[in-house]
């Protein structure tokens, strides 16, 4: 965990979207609660990027980039050279000040750049020393990603910053660890650093890679073209020096007689965090949510209260915002949350849904509609496929998923969209799937 400095917080606000009326015997509320981060002033990156602080000062941060130099990044030969400049073009757009380090990936770790045990600090030096070490990176061994996070977390941890991150590219399958193993890691690193993680070409595993980013609170995506390497990590490192405070957690208070069914982020993407839970004091706790900058982000509460009579009505839950600190104390971050339970015989009133909570509950099941259809749709169940492929056009169309509808039509074709008529495409480009199974857990916001 990192320190808490009041100096680099952004400025937290939260609001609650639900209905609040239950018929009479009801008990589960459902409630969508927004989380909004701003900033104040400007400070500029190491190529001229604005990011916001509200004092003015960057955060201290650290930042360790995981490259794959297993020998599959050798076919073609073009893909290593990318993943050396796009490493190369990350590190140019390290802040000033900014802690760093590059690990070389296969079925080992090893230190690239600086090596013995250390983090650099990002100047005009040593950016170009540590991109001269870049040029020595060739491709050989094999695959054991658990080994690189855990180097990772060791670098990290030794220094005193108050965000840390990191960057993981790979090309292939994790075929020299057991899964167990790099369960293990990333059960060892979750809350120690954040990790934003990137499959290139298509010879890696979605599942493997869209895991590690969700158990370290980061993004997943293809990069299907090696030549397109540079851009991304860039923005991806662009977006972790634009962030201001680390290890902030949701806490969900609730009474006596009460108990969560879930806690989701729904928005940008959906993350399950219901077993991410830790106590926090009787009828508390703690959710993850990682960095913020300055962003707004959506999350899906569901809890079961109390029976009661018409025209009692309760507090079913209290949201807060908390920097869990080191010596186990807690530093609010002054938002608040209420989300209420209110019994009444008007049926207009209990029956109808909250705009935001149908929204996604429709994103959460889409989601799942393509994670399944897919996974039908290899094992050779193609009326399977089929009606869940189909299922999530039909959910993609009506909440206005334009991005989501795209890769749908690129596995299927539409017949239609409102009714999710589809047929399977006979001949599918592996890039496109496995897109669409990447991405499958991006949202978009409720339509105003």
């Amino acid at each position: 965990m990192a320190n808490f400095s009041k100096s680099n917080v952004p400025r937290f606000s939260v609001d609650v979207y639900q209905n609040e009326y239950l018929p009479e015997g009801g008990r589960e509320v459902n409630a969508v609660v927004t989380v909004t981060a701003t900033g104040g002033g400007t400070v500029g990156s190491a190529v001229g990027a604005p990011h916001l602080y509200t004092s003015g000062r960057a955060p201290a941060a650290a930042v360790a980039v995981m490259v794959d130099c297993s020998g599959s990044m050798d076919y073609p030969p073009t893909k290593m050279r990318n993943a050396r400049d796009a490493t190369a073009a990350a590190i140019d757009t390290l802040r000033d000040g900014v802690h760093f380090a590059v690990v070389a990936g296969t079925h080992v770790a090893r230190e690239v750049y600086p090596g013995n045990g250390r983090l650099a600090v990002a100047d005009a030096t040593t950016r170009e020393q540590a991109k001269h070490a870049l040029r020595r990176l060739g491709a050989g061994g094999g695959t054991a990603i658990g080994t690189w996070l855990r180097l990772a977390d060791r670098l990290l941890s030794s220094a005193d910053v108050e965000i840390r991150h990191g960057i993981l590219l790979t090309d292939g399958r994790n075929e020299h660890e057991s899964p167990t193993d790099l369960r293990a890691a990333l059960d060892a690193c979750a809350g120690r650093f954040t990790c934003d993680a990137r499959g290139v070409g298509t010879d890696w595993e979605v599942k493997e890679v869209t895991g590690i980013a969700s158990a370290l609170l980061g993004s997943a995506d293809i990069v299907a073209d090696p030549a397109g390497l540079a851009a991304d990590f860039t923005q991806m490192m662009e977006t972790a020096m634009g962030k201001e405070v680390a290890d902030v957690a949701l806490r969900l208070w609730t009474p006596v007689g009460t108990t969560v069914q879930f806690v989701k982020q729904v928005a940008p993407t959906v993350v399950e965090l219901s077993h991410r839970r830790t106590g926090a004091g009787p009828r508390a706790g703690d959710y993850p949510t990682g960095s913020w900058g300055d962003e707004s982000r959506d999350y899906h509460i569901c809890v079961q209260v109390p029976p009661a009579d018409l025209g009692r009505e309760m507090l079913a839950a209290r949201v807060s915002l908390v920097v869990p600190q080191p010596d186990g104390s807690v530093h609010n971050l002054g938002a608040q949350g209420l989300v209420r339970a209110v019994w009444t015989d008007d049926m207009v009133a209990s029956t109808s849904i909250n705009p935001q909570v149908a929204h996604y509950t429709g994103q959460e099941e889409l989601a799942r509609a393509i994670q399944q259809g897919l996974d039908l749709r290899k094992v050779g169940d193609m009326d399977g496929a089929t009606a869940k492929l189909g299922r999530a056009v039909q959910l993609a169309s009506a909440s206005g998923n334009a991005d989501t509808a795209k890769l749908l039509a690129k596995v299927v074709d539409v017949v239609d969209a409102a009714t999710g008529t589809v047929r399977l495409k006979a001949k599918v480009d592996e890039a496109d799937e496995m897109t669409l199974e990447t991405r499958s857990t991006k949202t978009v916001r409720v339509k105003k």
